[in-house]
């Protein structure tokens, strides 16, 4: 796929900037300026060859755990947003503290952060990488309660709910009607699922709507089954499933 500007790339596959009927629609791009990461949907890498990587949970890439049995995770959230803005990213940060031992603390001097800024776009790396680290909430479709969760979920470490191990007892992908050069963005993942059902109401689950940006015909690219008719990826925050993982992989 080759495209030369980001709002051309919009324009092709035609994304809503605003979220149908109360839900978040998260902007998708393949795109990268010379400092920035590539992207694969609303993940971050630092180079193509990162792809199928491990999953990164088992090569140490979780945020430590303090003596007092709380994770922080330092961040930074950059001047270019409004107040209203920054109220929305900070709300997201703060459901952390309510449901589990992680706390988002703003940043003094610690090495490893996350820096979140309006680049283009929404995405993050998978996990806690080192040094700054970026997180890409655009002011421009991204400032939604679920979708800043999604994110900061990625950094700590979960992927998307329809990569999961056994998505395929729960998930039909319809690859004929992929456009071709997004394959990727439905494989399959060696996750730690810690013995947590697959939730449809996950906030890492993309929503059908959502899944029409990779089609290459105009047609959904994945269906639940058996019943086809389930609905999916309709989270506005995170499910009870999504905070059991949270606290189970961090030993809250």
């Amino acid at each position: 796929m080759s495209v030369k500007t980001y709002s051309e790339y919009l324009s092709s596959i035609n994304i809503l900037l605003a979220p149908p009927r109360g839900q978040e629609t998260k902007v998708l791009f393949d795109v990268h300026g010379e400092d920035e990461p590539f992207i694969m949907d609303d993940i971050a890498y630092d180079n193509e060859n990162e792809r199928n990587a491990d999953q990164c949970t088992s090569q140490g890439c979780m945020w430590g755990k303090s003596s007092d049995g709380k994770v922080y995770v330092p961040y930074v959230i950059a001047s270019h947003y409004s107040s209203r803005e920054r109220s929305i990213i900070e709300r997201g940060l703060q459901s952390f503290q309510d449901v589990s031992c992680i706390r988002f603390i703003s940043r003094t001097n610690q090495r490893d952060y996350l820096s979140i800024q309006s680049i283009n776009g929404c995405y993050s790396y998978v996990g806690r990488r080192g040094n700054a680290q970026q997180v890409s909430l655009d002011r421009q479709g991204c400032l939604y309660h679920s979708t800043v969760q999604h994110e900061l979920l990625h950094a700590l470490g979960f992927n998307h709910e329809q990569c999961r191990s056994d998505r395929d007892q729960h998930i039909r992908v319809l690859w004929q009607n992929i456009q071709h050069g997004w394959e990727y963005a439905f494989d399959k993942i060696n996750t730690l699922n810690l013995n947590t059902p697959y939730d449809y109401n996950s906030v890492m689950q993309y929503h059908k709507l959502r899944t029409y940006a990779f089609s290459g015909n105009n047609k959904p690219t994945m269906e639940p089954i058996p019943n086809p008719n389930v609905a999916f990826g309709t989270a506005t925050q995170m499910s009870n499933n999504d905070i059991t993982r949270l606290n189970r992989l961090y030993k809250c």
